[in-house]
C-alpha cells in the first residue's frame, strides 16, 4: 500500500483538468497511442461536444520511479458550480489534490470553493500554473506586461491563497508536456499513500455508480479496510441490503477485471442488486459475515434548489420516462424527483437540481440515452410558505401553492455570491449586479489586477434571470461566480394564474414576487397572443392574481365570409346570415373547449 496514490485534479471549468489527465494516461502508457484521443476521460458525448467535464472519472495508471513501480488512482473532476456534488464525493475517497490555474485567467471563484472543501478533507494541496505555452516571447510582445512577469503573479495570487511561498508552484502546459513528469514526481513524493489495513474488516465507500442490465447496479467504491473478491457475499450497511461481489475490478479507465480489491484501492463492485435505486452514494459496503462494522461518514447529500416538471410529450412514454430517471439518479445523486399529474400535460415528474446547467444535462441526456421527446415547465425555486396556523410548508411548484386567505408569511432563500473579475470588466459587471435585486457585501481586492465582489441576493434572481451566462458573455468569460445559500428572508410572493377562455391552465401558472406580477403576467399572455393558433370565436387570454384579472390579449375569430354565395339581393337576407353566424359563434365560446398544442407549452417555457 505504500506504493499506492490516490489523487484528484481539482479546477474552474476549462483551466485545463482534462487536457492533464489525458498526459498522464499518455506518460504511464495506460492508453496505446493509437487509441489515445483529446480528453479520453471525458466519456460522453455531452462532454466532448461542450467541452466540459460532467462527471467524475477514475483512473488507475503504473509509474515507475526510482525503479519502484507507483500506482496512481486519479479521479478527474468538473469544474462548474452546478456539479460541485461530484467534487465532494471523489475528495472524499483520496489523500491528495493537484490544485490547477489557468495562468492567463488566475484564480477563480471556483479555484477557492474546490480548494476549501479540499481543505476540509485535510488533503495534500499541490499547486500548478496551466498553459504556460501561451506565453511565448512572440506572442507576448506588445502585450504590456511580460510573460513572466503574468505567469510570477499568477504564482504569487496562489501562494498567498495557500500560504506557500512562491517557488513551492510547479509551471505546466499540460497541451505541450512540459513539466508533466515533473508534477507526476510531485503526486509521489508529496501525497502520502493510504492509511486502512487489509486484516480489518471490509469498508467500501461508494462515491458514484451506475446500471448494468446483466450486472445490476455496478458500485465504484474506494475501498479503506480489508479486501473483496469475486463470488464474495456482500452487505450494504445503511440500507441493509444482500449481495454479491459478481465482479471487481479497476478502471483502466475501461472496467479491467481483477482478482480482488484491497485496503487502499480504487475500484468497482458489481453487486448483482437490480433494484437501481437501492445501491446509493455514500453507502459502505461490507461482507456478510461483518454486518457490525461501523459505516464510513459518506457524505452530505445535496439539497436542490432548482425545480422544474417534465413531462414526455407521448403519454405512453411515463414508465419509460420514470425508469430513465431512476437509471440516472443511480449516476447522479443530486437528482431527485416525485410524479406528479397535469390536466393539460397528463402525467410526469417534478424534478430538482443543483443548478440550470444540470437540469440542462439531465434533459438532454434523457432525449439521447432513452430517445424521450418532452415537454418542461419554466424552471422555479423552492420557497417556504408560513400558514395562518403557524405551519411551514416547503412550495417546489405553483400546483402546491395554498389559498392566499390561508398564508401568513412567505420566503424565499438568499445567497451569497462572489464574483471574480479583471478589472476592466469591473464596470459592466456592476451594472449587471445592479440590474438585478442585490446588496453589496464587500469588494476585496486580489492582487493588482483581480478583484473579487461579494453580494447577497435571492437565488430566484441567479436562477429564473440567467446570471451565470449573462456575466460570462460581458467578460468574454473571464469573470466567474459561486454562491452559497445564507439563508430564508420574507418576501411578498403571489401566484400568477393564466386563463385561456376563462379556463385556468394549472401547466402555465407559476410563483412570482407581487411586484413582478403584472409584467409576468403582461408578457405571458403575449406570447401566448403570438403562438395559440386562433379560433372560429374570439379567444380571451388573461393574467390573474387571486382572482383579479391584471393582464389580458384577446386572439380574434377566424372569419368565414358567409356572403360569398350571395350576388345582391335585399340586404335583409345579408344581415340575417351574420346575425346567424354571430349566434353560432356565441354557442361556440360558451361550449367550446381550446385545446392547446404541447408545442405552445414548449414556446412559453422557453421564453422564461
Amino acid at each position: 500500500m505504500d506504493n499506492i496514490r490516490n489523487f484528484v485534479i481539482i479546477s474552474h471549468i476549462d483551466h485545463g483538468k482534462s487536457t492533464l489527465a489525458d498526459r498522464f494516461l499518455e506518460i504511464t502508457k495506460t492508453v496505446p497511442k493509437n487509441k489515445m484521443r483529446e480528453q479520453f476521460l471525458d466519456t460522453m458525448d455531452l462532454e466532448r461536444e461542450r467541452g466540459i467535464t460532467i462527471k467524475m472519472q477514475p483512473v488507475r495508471m503504473n509509474y515507475i520511479l526510482n525503479n519502484k513501480n507507483y500506482i496512481l488512482n486519479l479521479i478527474d473532476t468538473p469544474g462548474h458550480i452546478d456539479f460541485n456534488y461530484e467534487v465532494s464525493r471523489s475528495l472524499a475517497a483520496v489523500e491528495g489534490a493537484v490544485l490547477l490555474v489557468d495562468v492567463t485567467k488566475g484564480i477563480q471563484a471556483q479555484t477557492i470553493h474546490n480548494l476549501d472543501l479540499a481543505k476540509k478533507q485535510n488533503l495534500e494541496i499541490i499547486p500548478v500554473i496551466n498553459k504556460i505555452d501561451l506565453f511565448t516571447p512572440y506572442r507576448a510582445e506588445g502585450s504590456g506586461a511580460g510573460p513572466q512577469a503574468r505567469i510570477e503573479e499568477t504564482k504569487k495570487e496562489i501562494a498567498n491563497l495557500l500560504n506557500v511561498e512562491p517557488s513551492g508552484v510547479l509551471q505546466i502546459s499540460a497541451k505541450e508536456g512540459t513539466n508533466v513528469e515533473e508534477l507526476l514526481e510531485a503526486v509521489i513524493k508529496r501525497i502520502p499513500p493510504p492509511k486502512g489495513k487489509e486484516s480489518l474488516p471490509l469498508k467500501a465507500l461508494i462515491f458514484d455508480s451506475k446500471y448494468d442490465s446483466y450486472k445490476g447496479a455496478i458500485a465504484f467504491v474506494c475501498v479503506f479496510d480489508g479486501k473483496i473478491k469475486k463470488g464474495e457475499k456482500i452487505y450494504l450497511i445503511q440500507g441493509k441490503i444482500k449481495g454479491e461481489a459478481k465482479e471487481v475490478g479497476i478502471f483502466k479507465p475501461h472496467f479491467s477485471i481483477s482478482e480482488e480489491l484491497k485496503a487502499g484501492d480504487i475500484g468497482y463492485i458489481a453487486t448483482g442488486i437490480k433494484e437501481a435505486g437501492k445501491v446509493m452514494v455514500g453507502e459502505t459496503i461490507t461482507k456478510i459475515e461483518t454486518p457490525d462494522v461501523k459505516p464510513l461518514p459518506g457524505y452530505k447529500m445535496p439539497e436542490p434548489m432548482v425545480f422544474l416538471s417534465i413531462f414526455p410529450e407521448n403519454s405512453d412514454n411515463f414508465d419509460l420516462l420514470r425508469t430513465a430517471l431512476e437509471k440516472l439518479k443511480l449516476n447522479d445523486a443530486a437528482l431527485i424527483f416525485k410524479a406528479e399529474l397535469k390536466e393539460a400535460l397528463g402525467r410526469g415528474f417534478q424534478c430538482g437540481f443543483l443548478g440550470l446547467l444540470h437540469a440542462e444535462i439531465v434533459i438532454e441526456r434523457l432525449r439521447r440515452e432513452f430517445g424521450l421527446d418532452l415537454i418542461l415547465s419554466t424552471p422555479s425555486v423552492i420557497y417556504k410558505v408560513l400558514a395562518t396556523n403557524d405551519k411551514e410548508s416547503l412550495i417546489y411548484t405553483s400546483s402546491d401553492w395554498p389559498e392566499p386567505a390561508k398564508i401568513k408569511k412567505t420566503q424565499e432563500p438568499w445567497v451569497e455570491i462572489e464574483v471574480l473579475t479583471p478589472k476592466k470588466y469591473l464596470g459592466t459587471i456592476l451594472k449587471l449586479l445592479g440590474s438585478i435585486e442585490s446588496k453589496q457585501v464587500k469588494t476585496d481586492y486580489l492582487g493588482e489586477e483581480k478583484i473579487k465582489l461579494v453580494y447577497q441576493t435571492p437565488l430566484r434572481e441567479i436562477i429564473t434571470k440567467n446570471f451565470y451566462d449573462k456575466l460570462k458573455n460581458i467578460s468574454q468569460g473571464y469573470a466567474s461566480m459561486n454562491y452559497r445559500i445564507l439563508d430564508w428572508r420574507e418576501v411578498k410572493l403571489v401566484k400568477l394564474d393564466i386563463l385561456i377562455l376563462g379556463k385556468k391552465e394549472e401547466a402555465l401558472s407559476k410563483i412570482v414576487p407581487e411586484k413582478e406580477a403584472y409584467r409576468q403576467g403582461k408578457k405571458i399572455v403575449e406570447k401566448l397572443k403570438e403562438v395559440l393558433p386562433s379560433q372560429v370565436f374570439s379567444l380571451p387570454l388573461q393574467a390573474a392574481v387571486g382572482g383579479q384579472i391584471i393582464a389580458r390579449e384577446t386572439i380574434k375569430a377566424t372569419r368565414r365570409d358567409v356572403l360569398a354565395p350571395l350576388y345582391g339581393g335585399d340586404y335583409t337576407r345579408k344581415r340575417k346570415l351574420l346575425e346567424r353566424q354571430k349566434k353560432g359563434k356565441q354557442e361556440l365560446k360558451e361550449k367550446g373547449k381550446v385545446r392547446i398544442p404541447s408545442r405552445v407549452f414548449l414556446e412559453i417555457f422557453k421564453s422564461g
